[in-house]
C-alpha cells in the first residue's frame, strides 16, 4: 500500500502564511487560521508545503485503503482559498444557500475572497467538519 505524499512537516505556519505575495489572500489565510483554531481547539501544523491543517484522524476505507489526514486545514491557491472540510456540503443545504459565493469539489470548499462568505456560516461548516472527524 502506498504511504500519501502529503504529511505533517515542522515548517512554520506563520511563517508560510507571511510568505503569501497577495495581500488580501495573505489577510484572509489569518482569519482562517483564528477561525480554525478557535473552533478545533487544536494548533495548525503544516502538512506538505502549502497546506494548514487541524488536527489529526485515521481513515479505513472499504477498499482497504487507511491513513492519516487533518481534520479540518485550508491552502492558499493561486486562483482561490481552498478550505478542506470533511463534511459533505449537499446535506446542510440551508448552510450552503446562506454561505455566499463559493464552489465546492470533493472535500474542498473554493473562495475567492473571505468577504464573499458569511463567516458564521463557515464557522459552523468547520465545527461540523471537525466534529465528523473527531479522535475516536
Amino acid at each position: 500500500m502506498s504511504k500519501l505524499k502529503t504529511q505533517p512537516s515542522g515548517d512554520s505556519v506563520e511563517a508560510f502564511l507571511n510568505s503569501i505575495a497577495n495581500a488580501q489572500r495573505r489577510e484572509d489565510c489569518f482569519t482562517v487560521l483564528e477561525l480554525m483554531r478557535e473552533v478545533t481547539g487544536e494548533e495548525p501544523r503544516m502538512w506538505g508545503d502549502a497546506i494548514v491543517g487541524f488536527g489529526q484522524y485515521h481513515y479505513k476505507y472499504a477498499s482497504g485503503r487507511e491513513g492519516d489526514w487533518f481534520r479540518v486545514g485550508f491552502a492558499p491557491r493561486k486562483r482561490n482559498l481552498t478550505l478542506y472540510l470533511n463534511y459533505g456540503f449537499d446535506e446542510p443545504a440551508e448552510l450552503m444557500e446562506r454561505l455566499g459565493k463559493y464552489k465546492t469539489g470533493a472535500a474542498c470548499l473554493y473562495v475567492n475572497k473571505l468577504q464573499d462568505v458569511d463567516l458564521e456560516v463557515l464557522r459552523e461548516l468547520i465545527k461540523r467538519s471537525a466534529e465528523s472527524t473527531a479522535a475516536d
